[in-house]
């Protein structure tokens, strides 16, 4: 699955690296119906190609004709673009709308999106910065310091940081748009259990990378888990070698402190939005008093959802899985 598929930055480097004189259309904002998520991106050489979409069709056309335009001049420019209820049908949209777009000249920003790229390679979540009236950008990256920048502007590049969205945002005459970039969702679990079956697959179809820890061979088994990278060791040594990021869910499901209690500490020192913990209200009060112990503040601690996953009156492993599955979804949708 391509879980890059709105923007287009990776094309645009590579464009510009094979010599072509290239522009970048993107949606920072829109009001009513927009077939297109605000960050999407067409990229369009000098000669008229093109990759991606703004609109799902219906004013491409337009933006490539603005966007060579601004490629010889090293040009930049803000559009706004109704489109009228009598429009819609004709348009392609279903319903009347207004989609905010920024055109510009790539050439002048190649290093800062060469930049880009190598951190989102690292799996780093990083917040691109557009001034749209100056042109110029700043790359902010999740471990950067922020201290230099106005509040409410700092405020933005926190959430479009931790989220991977993008963001509109005016601070008195000054415009901007913020353009967020999380590494590709991963799943661990810990404890290749029965509900872990259906849950890996949910993840899949969600777009999340799965991995599962059990050091117990009997668990974590090919034909048990055919198309789900597993790691045969105790978390303690697994979790050394896997990077945890802001777009990471945990989820602990063996019932064994042996293995579910190690995975939680290096969790909770972690960036990762979401930490689950498969149990009853007894049994996590117990895991709580061990890793109070272990030395994890009553704020960490807070971070665990348990008894994991919605209430929706599950009972079967699949039923389980799905209640995790939506848990975690309204907390990474929620940021």
């Amino acid at each position: 699955m391509d879980l890059r598929m709105d923007d287009k930055i990776d094309t645009a480097v590579q464009w510009m690296a094979a010599g072509r004189k290239v522009a970048l259309a993107t949606v920072i904002a829109t009001c009513g119906s927009s077939p297109r998520p605000v960050g999407s991106q067409l990229v369009v050489d000098a000669e008229g190609a093109f990759e991606g979409s703004v609109s799902g069709g219906c004013i491409e056309s337009t933006i490539i004709t603005e966007a060579r335009h601004a490629i010889p001049e090293q040009l930049h420019q803000h559009l706004s673009l109704g489109i009228s209820d009598d429009q819609a049908w004709d348009t392609g949209l279903a319903c009347g709308g207004t989609i905010e777009i920024y055109i510009e000249a790539a050439w002048p920003h190649r290093q800062v999106l060469q930049r880009l790229l190598d951190l989102r390679e690292n799996r780093q979540s990083v917040c691109l910065i557009t001034d749209l009236d100056a042109g110029t950008k700043k790359l902010i990256g999740a471990k950067n310091a922020r201290a230099e920048l106005p509040p409410e502007l700092k405020q933005a590049v926190d959430r479009v940081i931790s989220t991977g969205k993008g963001e509109y945002l005016q601070t008195g005459a000054q415009k901007f748009f913020l353009h967020g970039f999380a590494p590709e969702p991963q799943l661990i679990i810990t404890g290749a259990v029965h509900i872990a079956q259906p849950l890996t697959r949910m993840a899949r179809l969600a777009g999340y990378n799965t991995l599962i820890i059990d050091p117990r061979k009997a668990f974590a088994t090919r034909e048990r888990f055919p198309d789900t990278v597993m790691v045969a060791g105790w978390p303690d040594k697994a979790f050394d070698r896997i990077r945890l990021h802001s777009n990471t869910a945990v989820v602990v499901l063996s019932h064994s402190p042996r293995l579910d209690d190690p995975a939680l500490v290096h969790a909770l020192r972690s960036d990762a939005f979401y930490i689950g913990a498969l149990g009853s209200r007894k049994t996590h009060a117990a895991r709580l008093e061990r890793l109070k112990k272990q030395g994890v503040s009553r704020i960490a601690l807070k971070r665990i959802h348990s008894p994991i996953g919605i209430s929706i009156g599950s009972v079967t492993p699949a039923e389980i899985a799905l209640s995790i599955m939506a848990e975690i979804t309204r907390v990474k949708r929620s940021g």
